[in-house]
């Protein structure tokens, strides 16, 4: 299965891999750069495998072998032998981000603390980090007094670091921002699962630090690995030097049935709401921008960076079915139009319901053939370019060839290597326009209307706008009714905002 399909462990903070192998190209963080600024991509099928990680602690791949560091100057200081990682989110996606940061073969890496606001989490990453690297138990020192519980665990993580090691954070979107901001405040490199944000405000203030990474000099990655793809960047340059022609359309798909915490069910009284709703963060749009902007952003993604150009507009449809007990904020089935500056246009298809065809791809069409950007989940990615739309064998004028490299590692081999060599690295700019595309889509299907992109970046409707001063005792930034259920998006009724508040 792919990345971005947490298994729901009990995380408070996202579950979710990184996936991504390419060389980012920079520009303003201020700006949203174009979808070739950087090449990272998501990758599903490892995805799954990531997250599975913390049951198992059985993924693939061996100890990296430990490299001495170049003396690179980073904030005035020389790089140490070893970078030290803070993990932020010990669930399942913040775990396999560790996993993966520790197999890089460019550096020596270690990871020294973790951070969640569920202790079972932090217990059960680092369980799993060592009996991954029990050969190489250098690779994980974390003892029970950098083991942090709760809201502020986030600092206690960071304070253990020192300026220019690299903290991850893999909580749920809605705390990326205010971890983001102590991280910038303690000079650490950064790498942040995707999506980064679900509204326009959050999205601004996720501009707004970018820059001030940048003025630091930290670098910044993002877990959309899929553009980390070494197939997917030739495949990139291919259709973009015209093996293809110009792209007239593109097609994506992202269904299978509830998975993660997409579907939940009515609260019972054995934990706090706020705590319940972390857990579940699928189920809740504030937490995550829902099963819509938390599992689709990547084929969104990967098929605007083959066109090498963002969607300005988007109309949708979509809708609730067979809702029996479950209580989120999600749609069951999501169609978008996403409309591109040229005309031309992006049909993604999203579906989380039982006994429904599964298809999870990427597929670009052009006037000279097509292309295939993902088969069938992240990774591999298997592309392939046919000089026709049927997109048969005998028509394949391209393959990459396979065994494909890990994209969710090959995220980290370029992060560290902008990092020992001090190159500008800084994937948050455009990590914030992907999720700003994805949640144009999202608002156009709750909604009911067509919805452009300037719409979507000025709405005003801030999904969590107390999350920096949550606490267990709440209040939670949704409240379910007397029935205990929760605010759900009424296309055509509420125009404007994806949802209203419960008058409780």
């Amino acid at each position: 299965m792919n990345r971005d399909v947490n298994a729901v462990d009990g995380s408070g903070l996202s579950n979710m891999n990184s996936e991504f192998s390419a060389n980012p190209a920079t520009g303003s963080s201020s700006e949203f750069l174009a979808p070739d600024g950087l090449r990272r991509s998501a990758n599903d099928g490892y995805a799954l495998a990531r997250r599975g990680f913390l049951k198992s602690a059985a993924l693939a791949g061996g100890v990296a072998a430990g490299v001495t560091l170049d003396a690179t100057a980073v904030h005035g200081q020389e790089t140490p032998d070893v970078i030290q990682v803070a993990l932020v989110g010990a669930g399942g996606r913040g775990t396999g981000a560790a996993n993966d940061a520790l197999h890089v073969d460019n550096a020596k890496l270690k990871v020294v603390a973790v951070a969640d606001v569920f202790p079972e989490n932090v217990a059960r990453s680092v369980k799993a980090l060592s009996n991954e690297h029990i050969d190489a138990p250098e690779k994980v020192d974390v003892p029970e007094e950098r083991q942090f519980v709760g809201f502020d665990a986030y600092k206690h993580a960071m304070d253990a670091l020192e300026p220019g090691d690299i903290v991850i954070l893999a909580t749920p979107l809605a705390f990326r921002w205010v971890h983001f901001q102590y991280a910038i405040d303690k000079g650490l490199n950064v790498f942040m699962e995707k999506p980064l944000t679900a509204d326009g405000p959050s999205s601004k203030r996720m501009l707004e630090l970018s820059a001030k990474a940048d003025a630091k000099n930290l670098k910044c990655g993002v877990g959309l690995m899929v553009r980390h793809c070494r197939g997917r960047q030739e495949l990139f340059k291919r259709i973009q030097d015209g093996q293809i022609g110009d792209i007239i359309m593109m097609r994506a798909y992202r269904m299978h049935g509830p998975i993660a915490s997409a579907f939940t069910k009515r609260r019972s009284d054995d934990m706090p709401e706020t705590l319940w709703q972390i857990k579940n963060f699928h189920s809740f749009l504030w937490a995550s921008g829902g099963c819509f902007s938390d599992f689709y952003i990547h084929q969104i993604d990967e098929t605007s960076w083959m066109k090498n150009a963002w969607p300005v507009k988007a109309q949708a449809l979509g809708g609730r079915h067979y809702r029996g007990d479950w209580i989120d904020q999600n749609f069951d089935t999501y169609a978008v139009e996403y409309t591109y500056p040229d005309g031309s246009k992006l049909f993604f298809d999203g579906r989380c319901m039982k006994g429904c065809r599964n298809d999870m791809s990427s597929t670009v069409h052009g006037s000279k053939g097509s292309a295939i950007v993902s088969t069938s989940g992240h990774t591999p990615g298997k592309v392939r370019i046919f000089e026709g739309q049927n997109q048969s064998r005998r028509e394949v004028a391209w393959a990459y060839p396979q065994p494909e490299k890990n994209p969710y590692r090959l995220e980290w081999t370029d992060l560290v290597d902008a990092i020992i060599h001090n190159k500008p690295y800084n994937e948050v700019p455009r990590g914030v326009q992907a999720s700003l595309v994805t949640s144009m889509g999202r608002m156009a299907a709750h909604t009911g209307q067509e919805i452009t992109l300037e719409q979507m970046t000025n709405c005003p409707h801030e999904f969590a706008p107390g999350v920096a001063e949550l606490t267990v005792d709440g209040p939670a930034p949704v409240i379910a009714n007397a029935d205990g259920s929760y605010p759900v998006p009424q296309p055509g009724i509420l125009k404007e905002v994806e949802y209203e508040l419960f008058d409780v």
